[in-house]
């Protein structure tokens, strides 16, 4: 069951111990070590006051008032670099905690005498362990059984755990997803009962556990527990309208249904393709038209773009985790047929998209896919389609690949450095991503005097009218045809 232990950290627990004191490791670390998990962090509570550790530990730092002092791995061990898996380590002095007024921090910290009363003020039994120098396990609480039976229950009276920190709600859930335990249901009413504490919590926190559900092994497990227990309703409610909408005859699922289960098979472990693969029909409900399995969603990956968008950032992720994101839902709709769809098509597509993102947006049809029951994540339209992708993946996509630049055509041709020059490189781009023979400097280089004398203002709507007239073509095919099974 307890594997090995990091020298480190051994280390830290021996040097307390032969000053006298007690010292153990607790928490995470240890229910980690017990599921066969390798832990993240290691972290060793004593009943040493942190003054008391500093004075063991030179070199530390004390930085805050709840009795956590930073032991610097490098300077007072003796493992090399190498052999170390950790530069800091945490050492936390026995306390016990007072009220919570704000559902979160406790009002005051107080230092506990025994590891037990330590042990008492924690969330739930499975991280309310402790391991001592010599692999004896302490489990007051029966976290090992909890362990066993897959069960995530609260330390004493699970109300009294979550009005403590509202935060712990959404840890229950997380841990679930991320171990595929059961939360224990006197646990699971108290959520239900306090649910709405979590409006307390700063929507940062809330992000950030919602994410490891997300990149967990078992997200459809952690959402609809999120549904289940209340909670989602406080920071995602555009999901959960989903819920008992019907589709057409290209699902058998509700939207709700197919979203989750599409985040399950999405075969992406990142962040913005697992959100995207959730997120690519939140717009449904809204864009739903008719009744029965001949209803249409039509234009539902734009409004699903833009509820992503509010979204993401009344979650406050990072505008660059959003952006990628909401391109994703955008394209996801992307149409293609081995005998409709030319190479031009191919390209129009990677030039919204860009090359670079073709990979996680071919990840976000396949859970798309998988989510709607089909068999085969890639049919032969779709591998035919990566195919193509790697084809014209080499033909020009943006003006930095025209054999015709902006220092060519002042040097060679009298053009005025200005915005001219970007107006007639658009249109000459339009042109190459439909015939990219056209890409030389020759004609490239005739087409742009052949423009030169063009109004500023025309320029820009003919670069514009080309690419419109063919996306128009694709999304007519799209509205046709659905999405391709």
């Amino acid at each position: 069951m307890i594997k090995s232990i990091p020298k480190e950290v051994k280390e830290v627990l021996q040097a307390l111990v032969d000053a006298g004191f007690e010292a153990y490791i607790v928490g995470g670390c240890v229910r980690d070590m017990t599921v066969n998990r390798v832990p993240n962090d290691w972290d060793i509570t004593t009943n040493a006051k942190p003054p008391q550790v500093q004075e063991i530990f030179p070199d530390s730092f004390y930085e805050n008032d709840f009795g956590t002092v930073g032991v610097k791995v490098k300077p007072f061990l003796k493992v090399g670099k190498k052999d170390r898996e950790h530069d800091i380590i945490e050492v936390t002095t026995y306390r016990i905690e007072s009220t919570y007024s704000d559902n979160r921090r406790p009002d005051k910290v107080q230092f506990a005498k025994t590891l037990e009363e330590d042990l008492s003020r924690r969330d739930f039994a499975m991280n309310a362990l402790a391991l001592d120098i010599n692999n004896n396990l302490i489990d007051p609480f029966g976290g090992q059984e909890d362990i066993k039976n897959k069960l995530i229950k609260a330390v004493g009276n699970p109300v009294e755990r979550f009005e403590e920190d509202a935060l712990r709600m959404m840890r229950a859930v997380r841990f679930a997803a991320q171990l595929n335990f059961t939360i224990e249901p006197n646990t699971f009413d108290a959520i239900k009962q306090k649910n709405e504490l979590l409006k307390n919590i700063s929507i940062e926190r809330v992000r950030d556990e919602f994410v490891k559900i997300i990149l967990s092994n078992h997200p459809r497990h952690g959402v609809q527990m999120l549904h289940n227990t209340g909670l989602l309703q406080h920071f995602l409610p555009e999901l959960e309208l989903g819920i008992g909408v019907e589709q057409n005859h290209h699902h058998t699922l509700t939207v709700w249904e197919h979203n989750l289960k599409a985040l399950d098979t999405c075969p992406s472990k990142k962040l913005e393709v697992r959100l995207a693969t959730l997120f690519h029909d939140i717009g449904k409900p809204q864009s739903k038209r008719g009744k029965g399995r001949n209803c249409t969603f039509y234009n539902h990956e734009y409004i699903s773009a833009q509820i992503t968008k509010t979204v993401m950032k009344r979650l406050r992720f990072p505008t660059k985790i959003t952006q990628k994101t909401v391109l994703l839902v955008r394209n996801h709709m992307f149409y293609y047929n081995v005998d409709e769809v030319t190479e031009a098509a191919v390209r129009r597509i990677i030039k919204k998209v860009g090359l670079e993102n073709m990979k996680d947006l071919m990840d976000v049809r396949i859970g798309d896919r998988l989510g709607s029951g089909t068999p085969k994540a890639k049919p032969y339209k779709l591998r035919h389609f990566e195919y193509m992708v790697e084809k014209v993946s080499k033909d020009p996509i943006n003006v930095k690949m025209l054999k015709l630049n902006g220092d060519i055509m002042i040097k060679n041709l009298g053009f005025e450095p200005g915005p001219q020059i970007g107006a007639i490189l658009n249109v000459l781009l339009a042109e190459v991503i439909e015939d990219p023979t056209k890409n030389t400097l020759e004609y490239l280089s005739n087409r742009a005097t052949q423009l030169k004398e063009e109004d500023l203002t025309k320029l820009k709507d003919l670069a514009k009218e080309k690419i419109k007239e063919k996306q128009k073509e694709d999304e007519k095919n799209i509205k046709k045809k659905y999405w391709v099974k």
